[in-house]
């Protein structure tokens, strides 16, 4: 979690109860589907980049990245591919490991968001599980949410009483004040009856509040489903009571995306005040200085930074292996003519003392008076 320099990246880390709804949330995030079944279907931490392609693709991009493979899928193999790599991961069975699996998708209509999707809680192994399953799951979790640049997305079904939730428990103990922590309430459709007392009385303390959502249902495409819920709690006679403004899977995308922003500056991280300096930065030179030779290197160049990194991380952070890759081999490129962009502006700065001089100026206009006489003495 933590490069060489020391620098922590802000990470969405997704936590929940087994069964809680987690994948589907994350499925109604990424518009495509995830590996279902009984007993834990995420074994391993499952990175999820998703980038909005504002220009229309012929189809869209999934990328998996592990044991440095990187396999080329489809939205209709996804889930097979994803159980493939666990398997190589973590091994055949119901084991789990720390080793990530990195799924990129690219498509239109998706958030710009990176999140770290962990294993379901459960406390009792069942289906060839390990005896300490529990032990071996709180021990991922906890390595991921305890850093203060973690933001916990806490999914809870609304079905269940929150204060029993082992996912909040764990969730209060690296942020008792709830400061960092966003719970998602799902199935909202099968437990009505008391939810808007659930998300207004916040007896689990969450401090960046809650956004209830519907779980997408049998053969249902993701937009209809999102048809359906914007008519659930529009018209149901209790769920309509909830604000609209903590309510669909397209609100909980909003306030996700709107992590990276930090309007707050108090509260702003550091790694964020800095990106967003050398942001300002770039936009300036781009208004103010095009010819720059400085343009070519917040450009990309020949690496496409922009293209690239979008959602490497949060969007806008540079992951760890971007970061000390990449930039490091750019800089190289940029330190000779740096270099010599200052020798000619210290050059430049001489000559400016040189000519201010008045003692300068004064000797100099003696020696051209003199230059005449010099050359017809010499000529003779």
């Amino acid at each position: 979690m933590i490069t060489r320099e020391g620098i922590q990246l802000p990470t969405i880390v997704v936590v929940g109860d087994q069964s809680s709804g987690k994948s589907s949330v994350l499925e109604s995030l990424a518009g495509i589907n995830l590996p279902r079944g009984l007993g834990i279907c995420t074994r391993v931490p499952l990175i999820m980049r998703l980038q909005h392609q504002h220009q229309s693709l012929p189809q869209p991009e999934l990328v998996l990245e592990f044991n440095g493979k990187v396999v080329k899928t489809d939205e209709e193999h996804v889930s097979e591919a994803i159980i493939r790599a666990t398997d190589e991961i973590a091994g055949l069975g119901k084991g789990i490991s720390n080793t990530p699996l990195t799924l990129e998708v690219r498509k239109n209509g998706v958030p710009d968001l990176t999140m770290v999707d962990l294993p379901g809680i459960t406390r009792v192994p069942v289906h060839g599980q390990p005896e300490d399953i529990y032990d071996q799951i709180r021990k991922i979790i906890m390595e991921y949410i305890t850093p203060e640049e973690s933001i916990i997305l806490n999914v809870l079904s609304a079905t269940v009483d929150f204060t029993t939730c082992e996912s909040i428990r764990m969730s209060q103990m690296v942020d008792k004040t709830g400061e960092r922590t966003l719970a998602v309430v799902t199935k909202s459709d099968k437990a009505p009856e008391g939810l808007l007392e659930k998300v207004t009385a916040d007896d689990v303390n969450i401090g960046l509040g809650y956004v209830c959502v519907r779980n997408r249902i049998g053969d249902e495409s993701y937009e209809e489903a999102r048809v359906e819920e914007a008519k659930l709690f529009e018209t149901h006679p209790m769920l309509s009571k909830i604000d609209k403004s903590i309510v669909g899977v397209p609100v909980l995308a909003q306030r996700l995306e709107k992590f990276d922003e930090y309007p707050d500056e108090k509260k702003m991280h550091c790694t964020a005040r800095l990106v967003e300096m050398l942001n300002q930065y770039s936009d300036e030179l781009h208004r103010n200085a095009e010819s720059n030779p400085a343009k070519n290197f917040f450009d990309g160049g020949d690496y496409g930074f922009g293209r690239k990194l979008k959602v490497f991380g949060l969007p806008n952070f540079l992951p760890r292996t971007a970061f000390l890759t990449v930039l490091p081999e750019k800089s190289q490129d940029e330190r000779a003519s740096s270099v010599n962009w200052v020798m000619e502006i210290v050059e430049m700065e001489k000559q400016t003392d040189y000519t201010c001089n008045p003692e300068y100026l004064s000797d100099w206009n003696k020696l051209m008076g003199q230059q005449d006489f010099f050359m017809k003495e010499v000529l003779n």
